[in-house]
């Protein structure tokens, strides 16, 4: 059973006659009681009475009615819901990023909204290393990143540029220096996050190379944590320069130059190479593009360079 065969049958119904469904169809009348037999012949009972001229149904006939009814209604409305998402009067995007890219996140996903508010958005919260996996999964759709994946089956875009900043309460006495060397650091208590990462090793590496030490008093889960921490007068902390933007506005942290610290990185937009990308994710990447257009540094929207990157690390 087709649904053109129920349309046929429908129309039959409202002309009451088959000539008049064919003029209706622009088919010719033996096309249209084709369709009707044949329709009948699937079911197995008849659908009109033959001794009516007046398309007058069987009870099998009333029966089907109310179904290719509900069916047809069915098709017109998700034609319709279909073209809601073309024209993103609706839709879904689900995004994976972690404490820090979030942030990143926030001006986006305001602009975004501005533009397509019907659009609802899901942000789950995930394990850096986990992200690339769950775009592949298809559990996110995209997924920022502070890393650019190696999988072939991930596109990457960089989309922000970060550096590491040297954070201190406001009356340490480092908060009125603008700048300091890692040497003068030797003595201070770090508070640090207590997942490892590539930066972290980098730091390590750079106090290393200025034979100081890294004293790591305290580790703590989140960032959000480990500022408040420092805030509170608990010693310094080495943060990424996004998330520190409120407090240091604020005042309530300082933030202080250490030149001989170079641990600058990017943030990276992924999603799956193969497959198609709905119209919503599309939308994202496009006010991704225009946000960075419109605000320059640190926001990127940078294709080029996401391709020259991978190539070098080679």
């Amino acid at each position: 059973m087709e649904l053109s065969q129920l349309e046929t049958f429908l129309a039959v119904i409202a002309e009451r006659s088959f000539s008049r469904a064919a003029v209706r169809l622009h088919r010719t009348q033996p096309a249209v009681s084709q369709v009707i037999r044949k329709l009948e012949e699937e079911l197995g009972e008849p659908l009109f009475e033959r001794a009516s001229r007046d398309g007058t149904l069987t009870a099998a006939g009333e029966v089907l009615r109310e179904y290719a009814d509900r069916l047809l209604n069915l098709r017109n409305e998700a034609a319709s819901a279909l073209e809601e998402v073309r024209s993103l009067e609706r839709g879904r995007l689900a995004l994976a990023a972690n404490e820090y890219t979030c942030l990143y996140l926030l001006p986006v996903l305001d602009e975004f909204r501005r533009r397509h508010p019907q659009i609802s958005i899901l942000v789950q919260r995930s394990l850096a290393s986990r992200i690339p996996d769950e775009v592949l999964r298809r559990t996110a759709e995209l997924g920022i990143v502070s890393f650019q994946p190696e999988d072939d089956q991930l596109g990457a875009i960089a989309v922000y540029a970060d550096d590491l900043v040297f954070v201190v309460p406001p009356k340490h006495a480092l908060a009125r220096e603008k700048k300091v060397r890692i040497r003068d650091l030797g003595a201070e208590n770090f508070i640090a996050h207590n997942v490892a990462s590539p930066r972290r090793k980098l730091v390590e590496e750079s106090f290393a190379k200025h034979k100081t030490p890294l004293n790591i008093g305290v580790e703590l889960p989140s960032l959000e944590a480990i500022k408040r921490f420092v805030a509170n007068g608990n010693g310094v902390a080495l943060v990424p320069a996004l998330s520190v933007q409120t407090e240091i506005a604020r005042g309530e942290l300082v933030g202080v130059s250490v030149p001989e610290l170079d641990c600058s990185r990017r943030l990276w937009l992924v999603y799956r190479k193969h497959g198609s990308l709905s119209y919503a994710a599309l939308a994202f990447m496009r006010v991704v593009r225009a946000l960075a257009e419109d605000r320059g540094q640190p926001f990127l929207y940078d294709e080029k360079k996401a391709v020259a990157s991978k190539q070098r690390s080679r």
